[in-house]
């Protein structure tokens, strides 16, 4: 009596059922028609599933490129590469676990505080590219950027589809709060866009002055305060304290340049000496 191997029957059963979900995620839908006749074959049953992969893996390899596009991160130095001793005050595990992203599941916010050059946006950038990865929508842009162009807008409708485009990524990078000096407008668009995404999507922000100081950033804004409540409210603070890494950065190529000019000149010397 010939026996059925129920365990293995079973487990062909259900992976062909997950390349017909596949075929179906990938709206093959002339796959799909003549399913039973291509999977009756095993030649042409192991020829879809390879092909199948291929056009999994090509497709989310071309969404991810449309999204990082999309999020405008740009270049930027990546976590692995930073230099964590070089900061005088930096919470590491703080860092580390923001890039968990498990804030965006309660929409809070993230705050970078610091003064300049001591990797702020590098870890925004960091959250901002790590979001992309897990398949959300990022989008990174300069406060001087967001602000110029809401007031540039002539039009209500105008201004409200471009909040509406700012509230809608899962994370909004908003980088350089602080660097400028900005109206009653510009206070109260940032206010409105703030509380368009308030507990409903995450924004990162980086300023290089501590909220006390953010009158002066919007001088004379009535809104700062309940600008800076929504933000605050389940936000995690990193304060980040040191000197700037991009002037280490450059001091140590100036460093490297001289002594190259030394050897130069050093080497020059002796080729003249020779002749």
């Amino acid at each position: 009596m010939m026996t059925i191997d129920v365990a293995a029957l079973a487990d062909a059963q259900a992976q062909e059922q997950q390349l017909r979900s596949q075929a179906g995620e990938l709206r093959l839908h002339g796959l799909l028609s003549r399913w039973t006749e291509v999977m009756g074959n095993p030649e042409q049953a192991r020829w879809v599933a390879q092909l199948l992969g291929w056009e999994a893996a090509e497709r989310h390899r071309r969404s991810l490129e449309r999204r990082l596009r999309a999020a405008h991160i740009g270049p930027f130095k990546s976590l692995a590469d930073f230099d964590w001793a070089w900061p005088t005050q930096c919470d590491r595990a703080a860092v580390e676990e923001l890039m968990t992203l498990a804030f965006l599941q309660d929409a809070s916010n993230v705050v970078l505080v610091g003064p300049n050059g001591v990797g702020k946006t590098m870890c925004a950038c960091n959250l901002g590219y790590q979001a992309v990865l897990a398949g959300r929508t990022a989008l990174f842009i300069t406060a001087a950027q967001l602000l110029g162009e809401l007031t540039s807008l002539d039009s209500d409708s105008a201004l409200r589809r471009r909040l509406r485009h700012y509230a809608s990524p899962d994370l909004l990078m908003i980088d350089e709060v602080g660097y400028l000096s900005y109206s009653n407008r510009h206070a109260d668009l940032l206010f409105e866009l703030i509380s368009r995404r308030y507990q409903h999507k995450s924004t990162v922000v980086t300023t290089n002055k501590p909220f006390a100081e953010w009158g002066e950033v919007f001088p004379n804004a009535a809104c700062v305060v309940s600008l800076i409540d929504r933000l605050m409210h389940r936000a995690e603070v990193v304060r980040i304290e040191g000197k700037s890494y991009r002037q280490k950065e450059a001091d140590e190529r100036e460093v490297a340049r001289k002594a190259e000019r030394a050897a130069r000149k050093t080497s020059s010397r002796s080729r003249r000496a020779a002749t």
